[in-house]
This record gives C-alpha cells, structure tokens and sequence, in this order.
C-alpha cells in the first residue's frame, strides 16, 4: 500500500527540498565569483550530488515516505507495477517532488546572494539551476539523459531489492556519483525532470542579479530523456 496523501507529499517536499539546496548548492559554490568553493571543479560537484541525494533520500525515508524524489523513478516504479506506487499516488509524488525542487531552488538563490551579482557569465548563473548539453546536439543529447536515468532507475530496482532504508540511501547516492563520473560529462547528467525543469522555472521568475534566458529549447530533454529511460529499465526489470 502506498503511504498517505500526506505523507507521500511532505517527505518528498522536505527530500527534494535538501536534493537541490545542497546539489544547487555545490553548483553555485563551485561557478559563482568569490565564493571559497569557485573552481573547485566536476569532482566536488559529482561528490557534492551524491551525497546530496543520500540526504534528501534518508530524509524523506525518515519521514515515512518512499524517498523517490524524482519524477522519473515515480513513474519507473508505477510502470513496473510497486505496489507501494500505484498511478493514482504518482500525480501526488510528481508535485511534492516539484514543490521541493522550488523551494530548495529559492534557498539556493537566498544563500548565494550577494555572489549573483559580482558573476557576470549569464551560462553560470544558469548552470547553478538546470543543466546544458557539452555539444549541443538534440538526439544525442536525448540520448544521454535517456542512458544516464536507464542506469539510475534499475540501480534503484536493485537497491530495493537489497538494502534497508539508511544503506540504500547510501547506495543510491553511490550510483548517482558514478553516473556523473561516468556519464555526465556530456549533458550534466539531469536524470531527473524536477531536478532540472523545477529550478529552471525559478531561474526565469526569480530577480537573480543580471541572469540571461532560461534555455526554454533544451528544457524538455532533461524531463522526456529520463522518463524514457526509467520507463526502459522498469521494462527491463519485469523482464528479468
């Protein structure tokens, strides 16, 4: 049985909420000018992510719910049938996830303010919300984010399959850091529609000092990529 209404829309709130303060985060800590993280580099911001979603994912576990925090697994889970994910619970996750990654992406903005102001590169104010593509290229780019959540969504399967609530937070956040290793030099590695389309949305709405255009004609590949591939791995999951 799925938890209730409730709890399914506060702990996704909450985990999603603490995914992108603390995964923004690192992203403005490393791009922002005068910061005591800028030029820290891919691995701080990798290493950073991981363990960004082993905090959103305990937390939001520790509040009694099922710690998806991402649209994409939501609709992985439903498609392979979880019982704990039945479609009619999937509406309720979908805008606790995007409610979070709207708050999270505010206190982001909040923490860094003064910093938006002395960076002038418009792509690194962006960057801190949402992701952009390495080589602008849309199939191949589709491509990647459809590759990177395929791998995410059956290491979740299996996680489930496995590990109690604290390891498998850990060990989801282990496979999010090798899929930026391994995976996220070409598109930065989204793998999560509420991730990405939720602070691109702030970034358009928010008054971030001298902050250029949202990217609104890449916006929908970091949300159909990944559902495409956690719909591919559920797939493969029942199969197997």
């Amino acid at each position: 049985m799925p938890p209730p209404v409730g709890t399914i829309l506060i702990s996704e709130i909450i985990g999603t909420m603490f995914l992108i303060l603390l995964g923004d985060g690192v992203v403005a800590g490393v791009l922002l000018n005068k910061t005591k993280g800028q030029n820290s580099g891919w691995i701080v911001i990798t290493w950073a992510w991981a363990m960004a979603v082993f905090v959103g994912v305990f937390t939001s576990a520790a509040l009694g719910g099922n710690a998806h925090l991402n649209p994409a697994v939501t609709i992985g889970l439903a498609t392979a049938g979880n019982p704990t994910v039945p479609w009619g619970s999937v509406p309720y996750y979908i805008v606790g996830e995007f409610i979070g990654a709207f708050i999270g992406a505010f206190l982001v903005w909040l923490h860094y303010f003064p910093h938006w102001e002395v960076t002038e590169d418009k792509g690194l104010k962006l960057a801190v919300f949402c992701t952009a593509p390495a080589i602008r290229n849309t199939a191949w780019n589709l491509i990647s984010e459809i590759i990177g959540t395929f791998a995410l969504m059956y290491g979740v399967f299996m996680v489930g399959a496995t590990a109690d609530k604290i390891t498998g937070a850990l060990a989801v956040g282990l496979i999010v850091l090798v899929i930026g290793l391994g995976l996220g030099g070409t598109t930065g590695y989204a793998i999560n529609p509420a991730r990405d389309l939720g602070p691109r949305i702030m970034h358009a709405i928010l008054p971030i000092a001298g902050k250029g255009g949202s990217d609104w004609g890449y916006s929908w590949i970091p949300v159909v990529g990944p559902i495409i591939g956690a719909v591919l791995a559920a797939f493969l999951y029942m199969a197997l």
